[in-house]
C-alpha cells in the first residue's frame, strides 16, 4: 500500500469517533462481521444523490480499508438516486491523500481508475445510478451517504440490509 495512504490511515483514532456515531455504524459492522463468519462475499454500495462526492469517497476509502485490515472477499461500489459525474475536487483529495489516480476519458462524466495498492485492481469510479449495471444487482448492503437519498430512496431494490449514515467530517485529533 502507498506509504502517503498509511500515514492518512495512521491519522485516523478510534476515540476520535463519538459514541453517537458508533452506535450509527454498529448495524453496518454487524453485517459486515455476519458475513465474515459465514464466508460469504461482502458488497457494499455507498449511495449518495448524484454518485458525484460522498458515494465516491466512501466506496474507494471502504475498499482500501478492507484491504488495509486483510477482510477478505469485500467489493466496493457505488452509485446516486441520479446521474452527475465525479466532482475534481475528489480526484484532488484522494491524489493529495495518496491515492493514484488515471482519467480514463474526456467526457461530460469521466471515468477514473484509482488505485491504492501496487498489487490491486484499480478501483473504477464515474457516476452512475445505483441500480446501474456496473453495480451488483443482489446481495449487497446499501449505505445511504446522505439524507436525499435515504429520504429520497426508501427502498433499494437487491439490497439485503440498508444503512443509513450519513457522511460526517472526520477531525483528527493530532
Amino acid at each position: 500500500m502507498n506509504q502517503a495512504i498509511l500515514n492518512q490511515i495512521n491519522i485516523f483514532s478510534e476515540e476520535a469517533i463519538s459514541a453517537e456515531r458508533k452506535e450509527i455504524l454498529k448495524p453496518l459492522a454487524n453485517y459486515i462481521q455476519s458475513k465474515i463468519n459465514n464466508n460469504e462475499t461482502i458488497r457494499l454500495n455507498f449511495i449518495c444523490t448524484h454518485n458525484s462526492r460522498r458515494s465516491h469517497l466512501s466506496q474507494i476509502w471502504a475498499q482500501t480499508m478492507a484491504f488495509y485490515f486483510k477482510i477478505k472477499n469485500v467489493f466496493c461500489y457505488s452509485g446516486g438516486t441520479e446521474t452527475t459525474a465525479m466532482f475534481p475536487k475528489v480526484a484532488e483529495t484522494l491524489i493529495n491523500q495518496g491515492f493514484q489516480i488515471q482519467k480514463l476519458g474526456d467526457s461530460e462524466n469521466p471515468v477514473y481508475a484509482v488505485k491504492y495498492a501496487e498489487s490491486e485492481a484499480a478501483i473504477i469510479c464515474f457516476s452512475k445510478t445505483y441500480d446501474n449495471p456496473f453495480n451488483p444487482k443482489g446481495k449487497f448492503g446499501a449505505i445511504m451517504t446522505c439524507n436525499n437519498a435515504d429520504e429520497g430512496c426508501p427502498f433499494v431494490l437487491g439490497a439485503e440490509a440498508r444503512f443509513p449514515i450519513k457522511f460526517r467530517q472526520y477531525r483528527s485529533s493530532k
